[in-house]
């Protein structure tokens, strides 16, 4: 174990998770380009097999990403040379004889990787979770005994940091989370759900959001809080042995966005049928809902998007394509524009722009501002379902048919 942690510390990686380096959407000190099309600004297009909705992650000059056909059955992971836009690494990691049903919009290879320390983590949800090696993309261990019923297919992305990596198995019949060793796969510790979700019909009781991992002072100095968000409530884990800290109940299931953190004050979307935009205090203990809340927006609330943070605004995009920013001391809508079609992608930060990804390939960038300013509009043949990753000045942008490398001419 010591020997990955060391690993792990000496090896930061360019975009390790579908969120960047900070896992909140940030690429910040980089001149990213503001338009691009399929002629300009494109370095290398690969076309990419498949059906796979996962985010490209960077690690040691290769974007990871994972991919399965249409109806399932063999579950693939591919590493592209950032350089070259050569397909390096493309193999089956799991074969599923009777995949479940899934949503229409969704893939059987939605989950984003993570990397760190030359392995590579591929998460598939109920089919199979493993660890690879980062130049050959051999398996070093997998497991495929963590079960849960999707119903709509995969969605939840692994969390790798703290020395575990971090899964999350909130299905239509079982809701737990998991901690495994990252070098051996074993199970650190599991963790069952607090909330009653017995009288809610089994649609109700699934979700697919991706943990964090923070620190918060308490009476008795630091505390390392795992932020986990599911079915009618949010929770804070200790992430050395699961325990249940502390949850804050809440309306709202099938959330698949990411949580914010700016100090003491998380910022949570609830999920469907009304999704609601959450603000509140973490800390304490037990079920907090009576004394944490701050403040709740119904406005324009995404329940797939992960939003973004920057100076004293929380920008989103709803599902449906409304973009708008959130006063994050008052909850007030500062602001909200129709951005023209559909978005499943989080935005992405970088300085004092916003960059958002449609569904039907459409790319805006808007000033991170209190008011609308639309700085450049672009169009890719396909759609985006994957978030974006950075490497330098480059985006490394997943579409529904191809990965590209798009950088403004030096």
């Amino acid at each position: 174990m010591l020997s990955l942690l060391l690993a792990l510390a000496a090896g930061a990686p360019d975009w390790p998770d579908f969120r960047g380096p900070g896992r909140d959407g940030h690429a910040d000190g980089v001149d990213l380009p503001m338009s691009w099309s399929e002629e300009e600004h494109v370095v290398w297009k690969t076309a990419i097999h498949g059906r796979g909705w996962s985010s490209p992650v960077l690690l040691g000059g290769r974007a990871w990403l994972t991919t399965a056909p249409s109806k399932g059955g063999a579950l693939s992971v591919i590493a592209v040379d950032l350089d070259s836009g050569e397909v390096v690494v493309d193999r089956v990691v799991f074969e599923i004889d009777e995949p479940e049903p899934r949503n229409g919009l969704n893939s059987y290879a939605s989950p984003s990787p993570v990397v760190a320390g030359g392995r590579v983590f591929v998460h598939f949800g109920t089919y199979g979770t493993a660890c690879l090696d980062s130049k050959t993309g051999e398996t070093l261990w997998s497991r495929v005994d963590l079960k849960c019923d999707h119903l709509e297919g995969p969605g939840s992305s692994p969390l790798l940091e703290g020395g575990r990596l971090f899964l999350h198995l909130d299905g239509a019949d079982v809701q737990y989370l998991v901690a495994l060793d990252p070098e051996t796969g074993e199970t650190l510790w599991r963790t069952e759900r607090s909330a009653d979700l017995e009288p809610l019909a089994p649609d109700f009781r699934k979700a697919y959001s991706t943990p964090l991992l923070t620190t918060i002072e308490g009476a008795e100095g630091p505390r390392s809080v795992l932020i986990s968000s599911a079915a009618r409530a949010t929770y804070g884990y200790d992430p050395a042995t699961g325990a249940e800290l502390w949850r804050m109940d809440h309306p709202g299931f099938s959330m698949a966005s990411r949580p914010l953190l700016v100090g003491d004050k998380l910022y949570v979307s609830t999920g469907f049928m009304r999704p609601e935009l959450w603000a509140f205090k973490i800390g304490g203990a037990g079920n907090i809902t009576e004394d944490a809340l701050l403040w709740r927006n119904t406005r324009g609330v995404p329940t797939m998007p992960s939003s973004v943070i920057v100076g004293g605004l929380l920008f989103q995009v709803s599902d449906r394509g409304m973009a708008s920013a959130v006063d994050l001391e008052t909850g007030e809508t500062r602001w909200q524009e129709r951005l023209g079609e559909s978005h499943c992608a989080s935005l992405l930060a970088s300085g004092d722009r916003i960059y958002a990804f449609g569904v039907e390939g459409k790319s805006s960038v808007f000033r991170a501002s209190g008011s609308f300013e639309k700085l450049a509009e672009s169009q890719l043949e396909a759609g985006f379902m994957a978030s974006p990753a950075v490497l330098g000045d480059a985006l490394i942008l997943r579409t529904k048919t191809h990965l590209y490398r798009i950088e403004a001419a030096q």
